[in-house]
């Protein structure tokens, strides 16, 4: 029987936008909690391969490859201008929402 890994079934969904758009804000909501950069630079990465590899990508964000897989690998701390603009690469923007206030008992 043929299987596919889940990295495989998972870059095959992230073709979709919509799909890398709620993968990519499942990274954000964990970096929201815990302020760990890891799981959305590896989300991120997971998009750029999905959509035609690092390469790629890199050359969209005027960067080069191996400054971005050090980026994306957690090698450096990386710059809102560059989250941004890797972002914006893979086709999405950061938008800004007020948080719900706490409801008072």
């Amino acid at each position: 029987t043929h299987t596919t890994s889940f990295k495989e079934k998972l870059l095959k969904a992230l073709k979709d936008p919509s799909e890398a758009l709620a993968y990519l804000e499942a990274a954000l909501n964990a970096y929201e909690e815990d302020s760990s950069t890891s799981a959305l630079l590896l989300a991120m990465r997971d998009v750029a391969l999905a959509q035609g590899g690092i390469g790629q990508l890199a050359k969209r964000v005027g960067i080069t490859r191996e400054h971005l897989y050090n980026v994306l690998a957690s090698k450096h701390n990386p710059r809102l201008d560059n989250l941004l603009s890797i972002l914006s690469g893979l086709g999405f923007r950061v938008r800004l929402e007020l948080k719900k206030a706490a409801t008072a008992s």
